[in-house]
């Protein structure tokens, strides 16, 4: 919602109307980043949802909360220069991985609790929430 009320008062502010694709380069910026954030969020969504489902809640949601703080940093760093931004995508990217990692962890648990026996629930939690902290480094 903050995205989009960003969009649409850089089109009033541009134009003096209603919404507009044609505009100002700052409304260029503020209508792509917006476009960015929309086009990262599915990836996001589904990604959070395995990690959380298939190996362990808590992590994943900090790491949701974490990329839900740095597409914000990435969005503002995007109303500025586009140099700005390339840290909250870097950081973004990262978590990212974070979480799709463990969703393999978890899959990867499933399959040797079928095919062997062997639950690795307990390790694979630990590691997570001992890794999760570390997203916190820049």
């Amino acid at each position: 919602a903050f995205f989009a009320s960003k969009v649409e008062h850089e089109s009033k502010h541009c134009n003096g109307k209603g919404f507009q694709r044609l505009g100002s380069s700052a409304f260029d910026r503020v209508y792509t980043a917006n476009q960015n954030c929309g086009h990262a969020y599915p990836t996001f969504l589904a990604v959070l949802w395995c990690a959380g489902l298939l190996c362990s809640q808590a992590p994943a949601a900090f790491a949701g909360l974490m990329y839900l703080f740095v597409r914000q940093k990435y969005f503002v760093g995007y109303l500025g220069e586009r140099t700005q931004s390339t840290p909250g995508y870097l950081f973004g990217k990262r978590i990212i991985l974070f979480l799709f990692l463990m969703s393999m962890a978890g899959i990867l648990n499933y399959y040797l609790i079928f095919f062997f026996g062997s639950d690795f629930e307990i390790h694979i939690k630990t590691i997570t929430n001992a890794i999760s902290p570390l997203l916190l480094i820049p």
